[in-house]
């Protein structure tokens, strides 16, 4: 069953008087952040009491949007790595507990210090997530605010309830100075919640459940209670691949770099107690021959690396034996060709 649709064009917040508060009434507030949990309902009759809604995760590259995903769903679904732009696709993870059932939507991070078809695309997809959601997760990072969360935040129409997650709380080393941070982005937007907090903690992950779960309608669920992502195995094995790219080339490669699957294959067990077989073929897209060797690496040995990783963590969330090929090619200004762009799996 489809989300309803409510479409909404995006328009820059106004600004939102807020009343100064005193320094006690700050670290109150922050203290009262921080501890409380709210409790998500007790299973009961399926359709009955059911809540179900679409959450939005945005924000600029880099502060923590998959790894909040992958955590809130509890398992990973969604790739993680230092390089921006990591995530290039909408990513739908699910989270059933209690009566209720969370649909979360990773988004790329908007872009715009680039304006190639590549960006372009990532972009459109950040608008379209968040013009049909039940709730918006904009997500910083924690005591800070830069110009380019302030972009992100100018999407957000004031018609969907939003939360400020401010995620990296542990990189903080003095708490008592996010409270006068809070208070300032009081003032930037309407926020319903401000949620301090770490994707790492998993008590900070049941906090934020709880957050989210009274903006959600009644309604029953959309998805089976077991499944955890509407994307397939072949392009889970795709984003996994790329993962592994990134983290072993670090900046020397240029964030362009992608991987298309040319084939995938399933073949059922031979014998009773064996598990299926995936058969995948990929090609590692690069724009230059240079960035073909640095994949490659001396005598085969990074991309070796490269395809390893990613095999493993597949047959773990397939349930699968898999074999794994990869390639090198070249496609020099692939990322400024619109038409190329699509073809390798872009809106």
């Amino acid at each position: 069953m489809s989300a309803p649709k409510k479409p909404q064009a995006p328009q820059t917040p106004p600004e939102v008087e807020t009343a100064a508060l005193p320094q006690p009434d700050l670290e109150t507030m922050l203290h009262g952040l921080l501890k409380s949990t709210p409790k998500l309902v007790e299973p009961g009759t399926p359709g009955q009491g059911q809540r179900c809604g679409l959450v939005a995760i945005v924000g600029k590259p880099n502060v923590g949007k998959s790894t909040l995903l992958n955590a809130l769903v509890g398992q990973k679904i969604s790739i993680t790595s230092r390089k921006a732009q990591t995530t290039r696709h909408r990513i739908t993870g699910m989270r059933s507990q209690g009566n209720t059932q969370f649909v979360f939507v990773d988004t790329p991070g908007f872009q715009t210090l680039h304006g190639n078809a590549l960006n372009k695309s990532l972009n459109k997809t950040v608008q379209g997530a968040v013009a049909d959601v039940d709730l918006i997760l904009f997500v910083v990072e924690a005591g800070s605010f830069t110009p380019a969360d302030a972009r992100v935040l100018a999407l957000l129409g004031p018609s969907i309830p939003t939360l400020l997650v401010a995620n990296k709380l542990d990189n903080v080393h003095r708490r008592g100075d996010i409270a006068p941070w809070l208070q300032e982005m009081q003032k930037k937007y309407a926020f319903k919640e401000f949620v301090p907090m770490s994707a790492k903690n998993a008590k900070d992950i049941e906090r934020l459940l709880g957050i989210c779960e009274p903006f959600l309608p009644e309604q029953a669920w959309w998805y089976g209670e077991d499944e955890l992502t509407d994307r397939s195995e072949k392009f889970l094995a795709s984003e996994l691949v790329r993962e592994k790219l990134f983290r072993l080339t670090g900046d020397e490669l240029p964030y362009t770099s992608t991987v298309v699957i040319d084939k995938f294959e399933e073949e059922p067990p031979q014998k009773k107690g064996q598990k299926r077989l995936l058969r995948i073929a990929a090609t590692i897209v690069v724009e230059r021959d240079g960035h073909k060797a640095m994949v490659i690496g001396d005598k085969g040995e990074r991309i070796k690396r490269i395809g390893m990783d990613p095999r493993v963590e597949l047959e773990k969330l397939a349930d699968a034996k898999v074999f794994l090929e990869l390639w090198v090619k070249v496609r020099s200004g692939w990322a400024d060709d619109e038409a190329r762009v699509r073809s390798f799996g872009y809106e």
